[in-house]
């Protein structure tokens, strides 16, 4: 026999940050309750909406089975003590043991339980242990400090397994089958059944419990009245989870704000809407943002939402309006003015200022200018110098992801060069890994300034990422100088020492995303000396494409036969004063024949060349192999062979360290 059973826990508002976390948490504490019970329920669902988390769990067993169990105890010429301690573990006392072939046994009979019984006891568990980030305590209660904790206020509680309801008490609050509906658009209790009829009760009492469903209403209806303006929807998935988190029955609703705040950066409006105030924007068809915005409200009004519009956009403008006043009064202060309060601004302890630090960007990003085509070494050190101005604005302290993208507009409106302006809005760039890389230039030479600067400060003061602590973002610098490179080809020595080895190490973490094997990239790095990220990663890209083919496979099969009995063995090279076999000859011939091509090749840097020359080699080793005896009683023949077989192996370790290469 088995039965559904349904939770619901009811509170005041739960914060949308923090319900996809509460129902995971929720799901994970029944499942552990009741495995500790010896129940496995079936499928279970949790849904959450701002007043309430629900579980489901299907095909519950009405009672748990009973269990017969042995346990070892220690042998009857143990100590006393080791005695008493098995009795205090199993609550037995020493009469009730069996004893066989010298060690004392244990016979525990657990009787079944019913399942009503162990959810009764589970569930304020739960609740008293569930670890919500931030909790409070209410009502007269509230002066103890063992009285109960919840996210809100917890009002009330649905348990019901099979239609019947499971006693609950916790901290005064009481299960039952009656729960509340919309808090504006219903009136008075509902009465619950069971699990088969919650979710249809509540979305006749306009509830819709299952947040996938109202994340759906979400983006579908904010899509749709989008399009009913002949706009298109600015798609923000975020913020159709949290819309979706802060509402029971949710109406997407557009509105208008003044255009004249268009005048206002997009990226301002955009983030004043959705951080302020959670609303979507739109853009036109031409792809210009639009004054329009979307808001998701909690009722269906008579007004067809008239007022609730009106209301919002009041207070869209009032955000508005003081997103224009920064705009306004931070462009009556130019960027170089800006900048010199950075002096005011520590960077880091030991490495000084930010003014310190935009000092060395600058002198950095007018040098790497030598090395990056097109690159203007005057608007390079322009930019740099300015890079950081923005952070003393006001609308950068209002909007800290601004950075950087208003230094940009604020040189673009002072009339700063292009090439100047798009290099401060850039040069954070990239910041993660599906981040646009800047190609243009200058910009390429100022965000790899900034990111090379950090690196090379906290490396030189001994502040270098240790396991998960990276308080600095130093593995994402390092990852952006990668991308800026190898995106744009640049032939640059990054680093040396310590760094170079921190750059290979993020090098092989983005490369094998990337599906590039770890194993070649320790390969070439293992030549030693390559500090060319762009002519290293050519290399392992072609030896990545060499070792996937035939030839590729046997050589390295070759290789190491090679090396191992060259690890195993000594010899000194003897004059040849033998005739040597013709496989001898031919893997002889073949060295001497590939030797310079794989020279020139890299010389060129045609890896891919270099490894065809290397092809070359694997019959004549393969020959070798199977018709040469290495290890030869003759000392000259012994030493030759040696020596001819340290010469594959030099040969090869031309275009990378085979030893490194698995399989």
């Amino acid at each position: 026999m088995s039965a559904d059973f349904l939770l619901e826990l009811r509170s005041e508002e739960i914060p949308a940050r923090m319900q996809a976390g509460a129902r995971a948490d929720l799901e994970r504490l029944f499942r552990k309750e009741l495995v500790a019970a010896g129940i496995t329920p079936g499928a279970i669902t949790v849904w959450s909406t701002p007043r309430r988390l629900a579980l489901i769990a299907r095909a519950m067993p009405l009672a748990t089975q009973a269990v017969h169990e042995e346990v070892k105890g220690p042998r009857t010429s143990a100590p006393a003590q080791a005695l008493e301690g098995f009795l205090r573990k199993t609550g037995l006392s020493a009469e009730q043991l069996t004893e066989r072939d010298g060690v004392w046994f244990a016979v525990l009979e657990k009787p079944g339980r019913a399942t009503a019984e162990v959810l009764a006891a589970a569930i304020p568990a739960i609740i008293r242990a569930f670890p919500w980030p931030k909790t409070q305590r209410w009502g007269a209660q509230s002066l103890s400090s063992e009285s109960l904790r919840w996210v809100r206020p917890l009002s009330g509680i649905v348990a019901l397994l099979g239609g019947e309801v499971v006693p609950i008490d916790v901290g005064g609050i009481v299960s039952g089958r009656e729960t509340l509906g919309h808090r504006f658009m219903h009136q008075g209790v509902v009465t619950i059944d069971g699990a088969d009829d919650y979710a249809d009760k509540l979305r006749a009492a306009h509830v819709i419990v299952d947040h996938a469903t109202r994340e759906a209403i979400v983006r579908d209806g904010a899509q749709r009245a989008a399009a009913d303006a002949g706009l298109v929807l600015v798609e923000d998935e975020g913020l159709v989870i949290e819309n979706a988190g802060l509402t029971e029955w949710p109406v997407p609703l557009l509105g208008r704000f003044d255009p004249e705040f268009l005048a206002v950066p997009p990226e301002v409006i955009q983030l004043t809407a959705r951080v302020n105030q959670k609303y979507f924007i739109c853009r036109d068809q031409a792809g210009a943002l639009a004054n329009a915005f979307i808001c998701t409200a909690n009722i269906v009004a008579s007004d067809g939402g008239a007022a609730i519009i009106a209301g919002n956009r009041k207070v869209l403008a009032a955000r508005l309006s003081d997103a224009r006043f920064f705009w306004d009064q931070d462009q009556k202060t130019p960027l170089a003015e800006q900048a010199k309060k950075l002096a005011r601004i520590t960077f880091h302890e030991k490495l000084g200022s930010l003014a310190d630090k935009v000092a060395r960007v600058a002198d950095l990003a007018e040098a790497l200018c030598a090395v990056i085509p097109g690159a203007d070494p005057v608007q390079a050190r322009l930019a740099a110098d300015l890079c950081k101005a923005d952070l003393v604005t006001e609308m950068v302290g209002e909007f800290p992801e601004l950075q950087g993208l208003m230094g940009g507009y604020y040189a673009r409106a002072e009339g700063l060069p292009d090439a100047v302006a798009d290099a401060i809005r850039d040069h954070y760039k990239p910041v993660g890994q599906g981040d646009d890389v800047p190609t243009a230039p200058v910009s390429v030479a100022v965000a790899l300034a900034d990111k090379l600067d950090t690196l090379r400060g906290f490396f030189a003061i001994d502040e270098k990422p240790t396991g998960s602590k990276d308080p600095f973002a130093l593995r994402r610098a390092a990852l952006g100088v990668i991308r800026l490179i190898t995106d744009n080809g640049l032939r640059l020595a990054v680093a040396e020492g310590d760094l170079l080895a921190f750059f290979a190490d993020r090098l092989k973490v983005q490369q094998r995303e990337a599906g590039v094997r770890h194993d070649l990239i320790d390969a070439v790095f293992a030549l030693g000396g390559e500090d060319d990220l762009v002519r290293l990663l050519a290399r392992v890209h072609a030896l990545q494409a060499f070792v996937g083919t035939d030839d590729g496979k046997n050589l390295i099969a070759g290789y190491k036969r090679a090396a191992n009995i060259l690890k195993k063995e000594t010899w000194e090279a003897q004059a040849h004063a033998y005739t040597p076999e013709p496989a001898e000859a031919a893997l002889a011939n073949a060295l001497a024949e590939a030797g310079p091509k794989v020279d020139l090749a890299l010389a060129d840097e045609a890896f891919t060349q270099a490894m065809a020359a290397l092809a070359s080699l694997r019959a004549p080793i393969d020959a070798f192999f199977e018709t040469v005896t290495v290890n030869d009683a003759d000392g000259q023949k012994r030493a030759s062979r040696l020596g001819l077989l340290d010469q594959f192996r030099a040969a090869v370790h031309k275009v990378a360290d085979f030893s490194r290469i698995e399989g």
